[in-house]
C-alpha cells in the first residue's frame, strides 16, 4: 500500500513542478517575451533548477508549446463557427470584431510581447503561427465570406493586434467604437 502512495504522491509533485514552469514561462513571454526569456529566468522563476526544467521539457520548443498551450486554455481565440449564426455582412462583422477586440484586451501584454518576437525569433514565430495561424484563417473566411478583394484587404488590418492597439490604446477609443471604426472602414473600401 505504502508504494502506490509513494508514486500517486511524486507524480502529483512532478505535476505540480511541471504546473509552475509552465505558468513561469507565462509570466515571462508576457513581460520580457519569449525570445529574452531564458531558461535559467524561467527555471528561476519556477523555483527549480535548469536541469529539472530539461526534465519536464527537453527543448525549448516543448516549453514553447506547453506554455502557449496553457495560455489558450486559459482563455481560448474566439471561435469564429459561432459567427456564422449571425447574418453575414456587418453585424456578422461587428460581433466577431467584438470578440477579438475583447480576446486582445484581456490578453494585451502577452500578445504584445510575443508577436513582437515573432517579427524575428524563428521558433516564437513557429509557435503564434500554430496557435493563431488558423483561427485567423478562420475569421477571415467567416468574416470576408462576401467582400470585394478590398474589403477583404482592410478586414485583414481591421483584424490585426496592432490595430486593436492603436485605435483603442494609443487614439483612446473605446472597444465598440474601434469595432465601429473598422466596420465601416470595410464598408468603405469597396
Amino acid at each position: 500500500m505504502t508504494r502506490t502512495y509513494t508514486l500517486r504522491r511524486r507524480a502529483e509533485q512532478q505535476a505540480e513542478t511541471r504546473r509552475r514552469i509552465v505558468e513561469a514561462a507565462v509570466e515571462l513571454h508576457g513581460t520580457v517575451g519569449p525570445a529574452l526569456a531564458t531558461i535559467s529566468m524561467v527555471a528561476e522563476r519556477a523555483g527549480v533548477q535548469r536541469h529539472t526544467l530539461y526534465a519536464h521539457f527537453p527543448d525549448e520548443r516543448s516549453l514553447y508549446l506547453a506554455c502557449s498551450g496553457l495560455a489558450m486554455e486559459r482563455d481560448p481565440l474566439p471561435e469564429a463557427d459561432a459567427w456564422t449564426r449571425v447574418v453575414a455582412g456587418r453585424e456578422r462583422l461587428r460581433v466577431g470584431l467584438r470578440a477579438l477586440y475583447g480576446w486582445y484586451e484581456r490578453n494585451a501584454e502577452l500578445v504584445a510581447c510575443v508577436l513582437r518576437d515573432a517579427e524575428y525569433h524563428p521558433l516564437t514565430r513557429e509557435i503564434a503561427e500554430l496557435r493563431m495561424g488558423p483561427p485567423m484563417a478562420a475569421y477571415r473566411e467567416v468574416l470576408g465570406a462576401h467582400l470585394a478583394a478590398s474589403q477583404r484587404a482592410v478586414l485583414r488590418l481591421a483584424l490585426g493586434f496592432f490595430t486593436w492597439r492603436t485605435l483603442v490604446r494609443e487614439a483612446g477609443l473605446s472597444p465598440d467604437a474601434a469595432v465601429d471604426t473598422m466596420v465601416r472602414a470595410v464598408d468603405c473600401a469597396e
